[in-house]
């Protein structure tokens, strides 16, 4: 499977309270996992964006859809296709 790191942006005002926001994570994990994908790791953050999700999905289409799946909860996203330090080496001494 690829992996994908999610940026995601909490719009302000999109949600009532913390536990409304919370809520939506477990409906984002199902959808996600109905696409055939998982959610293997979510982070709070500092900086440009509040949360990253780290997707483990079959194809850049699933990446796709599971931004739709968390952008259609209103939240904003940057998607970025991640390669594991040690798949890298291998790529290099291919070169």
């Amino acid at each position: 499977m690829a992996t994908y790191i999610c940026q995601v942006d909490v719009t302000e005002g999109e949600f009532q309270n913390p536990q409304e926001f919370v809520s939506v994570w477990g409906d984002i994990r199902e959808d996600v996992e109905r696409l055939g994908g998982e959610i293997s790791s979510t982070f709070a953050v500092l900086g440009d964006y509040d949360f990253h999700l780290i997707l483990q999905v079959p194809d850049e289409e699933t990446a796709f859809q599971a931004t739709q799946v968390v952008e259609r909860h209103g939240l904003d996203t940057k998607t970025l296709q991640a390669l594991p330090l040690d798949r890298l080496g291998e790529l290099v001494d291919d070169v």
